[in-house]
Order: C-alpha cells, then sequence, then structure tokens
C-alpha cells in the first residue's frame, strides 16, 4: 500500500501536495484517499488553465489589428484618388496653369496632403505594433508562456500516470494469482477500481491537452503574423513611403506654388504604384491575421469544456 499512495503522490503538483500535508487530520481511510488524488490528478494545473484562458479571452480584445486594418484601408483609397493626370496634357506633357487646369493643379497638393495625413496615422500604428511585439514582458507574452507551462505539466501528469497504470496492472496481475482469502480479493477490487479512476482521469486530461495545444498553435501562428506585419511597416511599406515622399512631394509644392513645367512624372508614378502595392500586401496580412485571431478565439472558447470537464 506504501508503494502505491508514494506512486500516486507522483502524480501531484507541489502546490497539490502542499494541501494534501495541511489537510485536516480528520480520519480518512487511506484507499479514500489515494482514490481522490486519482481522480483529481492534475487538480492544480486545470485550475490554473482555467485562470489563464480568462487572462487570454480579455486580451485577445485588446489587440490594434483591427484600428491597423482601418488605417491601411484609409491610406489605400486615399493614395487610389491621386490623380497623376491633372499634371498632364493629352500629350503626356505638364498642363499649363491657366482657368480649370489651375484649379486641378490645386486640388493634386490638396491630395497629397490627405495621403500625408493618413500615413501619418499609420506610421503612428505601426510605432505601436512594433513597440508591443518588442516588448518581450507584454501581458499577453507572459500569459502565453505561463499558460504553456501548465498544460505542458498536464502532459507530465498524464504521462506519470500511464506509468503507474502501467506498473499497477502488472502488480495487480501478480497479486491476483496469490490472492487466497477475501480481504486479499476486496484489496484487489479496491485497487483495481483506483485504476479505472486514473484512467477517466487522464481522458479527461488528454482532452484538455489536445485543446491546449490548439489554443496555444494558434496564438503563436497570430504572434508570428503580427511580428512579420510590424516588420514590414518598419522596412518594406517604410521604404515605401520615404521614397514616395521623395519624389511626389517636389510635385506637390511645385503645384501648391504653380511652377509645373520641367519636373518629371515618370519616377512619382512609379513610386506611387509601389506604395501602392506595398499597402495592398500589408491589407492582405492584416486579413490573414484577423483570421488567425478568429481561430484563436474559437480555440479558446473549445478550451471551456475539457476545462470544466477536468474542473
Amino acid at each position: 500500500m506504501k508503494d502505491d499512495e508514494d506512486r500516486t503522490a507522483s502524480l501531484m503538483t507541489p502546490a497539490k501536495l502542499a494541501q494534501v500535508a495541511n489537510r485536516p487530520k480528520a480520519a480518512v481511510s487511506p484507499d479514500a484517499w489515494l482514490d481522490k488524488m486519482a481522480s483529481d490528478a492534475g487538480q492544480a494545473h486545470v485550475l490554473r488553465l482555467a485562470e489563464l484562458r480568462a487572462d487570454l479571452q480579455v486580451q485577445a480584445t485588446k489587440r490594434i489589428d483591427a484600428s491597423l486594418a482601418k488605417d491601411l484601408d484609409s491610406v489605400a483609397d486615399v493614395l487610389s484618388r491621386l490623380d497623376f493626370g491633372v499634371l498632364q496634357q493629352k500629350g503626356g506633357f505638364l498642363a499649363r496653369l491657366s482657368g480649370k487646369n489651375k484649379s486641378a493643379v490645386a486640388e493634386f497638393a490638396a491630395q497629397f496632403d490627405t495621403i500625408e495625413e493618413a500615413l501619418g496615422a499609420l506610421a503612428q500604428r505601426g510605432k505601436s505594433l512594433a513597440g508591443k511585439q518588442g516588448d518581450p514582458a507584454s501581458g499577453m507574452d507572459k500569459t502565453l508562456l505561463e499558460f504553456e507551462v501548465e498544460f505542458r505539466g498536464v502532459e507530465k501528469i498524464i504521462d506519470q500516470g500511464a506509468r503507474w497504470l502501467q506498473d499497477m496492472r502488472v502488480q495487480l496481475k501478480a497479486r491476483e494469482a496469490q490472492a487466497t482469502d477475501d480481504a486479499a480479493r476486496a484489496q484487489l477490487r479496491l485497487d483495481a477500481q483506483r485504476c479505472e479512476l486514473l484512467v477517466a482521469r487522464l481522458k479527461l486530461l488528454r482532452a484538455l491537452s489536445t485543446a491546449s495545444h490548439e489554443v496555444h498553435q494558434q496564438a503563436q501562428a497570430a504572434a508570428a503574423r503580427r511580428a512579420s506585419i510590424a516588420q514590414s511597416l518598419q522596412g518594406t511599406v517604410a521604404s515605401r513611403v520615404k521614397d514616395w515622399r521623395g519624389r511626389v512631394t517636389p510635385l506637390a509644392n511645385a503645384a501648391r506654388d504653380g511652377d509645373l513645367p520641367g519636373l518629371s512624372l515618370e519616377g512619382p508614378m512609379d513610386s506611387h504604384r509601389e506604395l501602392q502595392l506595398a499597402i495592398k500586401q500589408a491589407i492582405a496580412d492584416c486579413g490573414q491575421l484577423q483570421s488567425h485571431e478568429n481561430a484563436l478565439a474559437a480555440s479558446l472558447d473549445a478550451l471551456g469544456a475539457p476545462l470544466q470537464a477536468a474542473g
């Protein structure tokens, strides 16, 4: 019996063992105590996972992804409205500033200012995302790290429980051949029932482990996509914006000053298209991130059932 007690105790966390050590000194049979340990294996991990799941659900609602997507859409919209055609004649040369053309050229400068405003908002959003992404102590990262520690602890309990069951069943088979009285056979039945209690418990823990793995994988996928977007905003998009400003700002200033002749449109228009493509790709990446976020939310919801069953 002492060996059985030691093996079952090995399934418990330090926190759970402390609870057992401090349990009331009531008259509880060793068999009842061991049965409870088998049916409650991994309970401390389960309770903590439930708390961490609630934290992850709250933190997942505080992401800036939706706002980022809105900013990107705004930039794409105003970029599409910038009309280089108002600076050209039918033959492709710069228009002469007179009458109606002068008003159209002024509109070009106004469109440029609108784009600059949208790009400024996007830059601030990108800095915020990069700051959150680069902070290893961010709430989501810390919670997810602890979440992994806890479900890895559940996996350890499952491995220990499987080994205990294997050992116990070998012992039961050997003891069955030696059981010659009613008391010995009754004890065999109690021990076999304890094995079944642990079998049922391990089934619940395996379901919990599978669901926890799904949450962790979805969270990692979302984090990887978020990091990719942050890198893109600080890299490709920022580079395209810098080039666009260098090429289009002189056109806007010339339009304001009424001094357009001699300025080429080919380079600015190429730069404008490159920026539009970069923004389009960032919008697509944002869409994929939102898909990952939705999958994470769904997996967190699905985690509720096995947590409740094992709780």
